[in-house]
């Protein structure tokens, strides 16, 4: 089973709790107007390089009528996904050599994929598996907004531990990850260039603040908790890069410290006490059809 990218990259918790964010139910007009698909048909819609099904479910949601199947080549992406997103088919996959038959689906849809793999690779296969008139959707994050509250500055000690990462950890680099990252510009020409007409651009807009008074107090723990899983898989990411630099001493308090400042930020919340700090994601768009 490959699990490259749940192991070195991102956690599995750490990609469908964010993700779970980005998709929540309250930014679903942005996406759904750009998306532009008929909610009512019973459209076949496949989801290239799935992660954790965070946005299979929501698809789900937002398109009741669609038949939903989500690929990913991460073993434990797909096992995750299965236990916590029931209705959609997940498959274990490669986005560049599809297990399916040409004109299969209705819709295409990735998030955060096209930036890891070769563009003729990546559109090649949509296009070959898309329906005549049928629809792909391209979504990639774009440059945001990212204050953090006072309780997260780092101590000497996590300073020392980041720096010896950077020294030891070559796992973004090994992976090639973000290898194929393209502007705004050049994201809708290389579309243009793999078959797809009528291309269009938006941007959907994630204010996730928890202090926002039109946040549910369950929604506010989610965006601070959506971060404590990234840092604590984060460091668990260090020690199985490189096992040999770090160990499980340090691997213990690193996430002790973490996890109390998450405890923190959270106790200030519940105390009402503002700290404004806020992450707010801007995902492109690209939509074009075959």
């Amino acid at each position: 089973m490959n699990t490259i990218w749940s192991d070195f990259i991102q956690g599995a918790k750490t990609l469908y709790y964010s993700r779970k964010l980005r998709f929540d139910d309250k930014f679903a007009g942005q996406y759904k107007e750009l998306f532009d698909l008929d909610e009512n048909k019973a459209l076949k819609i496949l989801e290239v390089g799935c992660g954790s099904g965070a946005l299979a479910g929501a698809l789900l949601r937002w398109y009741p009528n669609a038949e939903i199947t989500a690929i990913d080549r991460d073993g434990e992406f797909i096992r995750f996904a299965k236990e916590h997103e029931k209705g959609v088919t997940f498959i274990e996959g490669d986005a560049t050599l599809l297990p399916f038959a040409d004109e299969s689906f209705d819709v295409v849809i990735s998030n955060t994929v096209c930036e890891h793999i070769e563009p003729s690779a990546f559109y090649s296969e949509q296009f070959r598996v898309l329906k005549p008139k049928g629809v792909c959707l391209v979504l990639s994050s774009r440059r945001g907004i990212r204050v953090a509250p006072d309780c997260y500055k780092l101590n000497d000690y996590e300073k020392e531990f980041w720096q010896k990462t950077k020294k030891f950890d070559d796992a973004l680099n090994k992976y090639s990850v973000g290898k194929y990252s393209m502007s705004e510009a050049e994201l809708p020409v290389t579309m243009m260039q793999y078959g797809f007409r009528s291309i269009r651009t938006g941007y959907v807009i994630v204010n996730l603040t928890p202090d926002n008074p039109d946040n549910t107090a369950e929604f506010a723990h989610a965006i601070i908790n959506a971060d404590r899983y990234s840092d604590v898989d984060s460091i668990e990411s260090v020690k199985r890069s490189k096992p040999e630099y770090f160990s499980s001493n340090e691997i213990t308090l690193m996430k002790r410290i973490v996890n109390a400042k998450y405890d923190e930020r959270i106790k200030r919340y519940d105390c009402g006490e503002k700290q404004w700090d806020t992450a707010v994601s801007v995902i492109m768009v690209l939509r074009g059809v075959k």
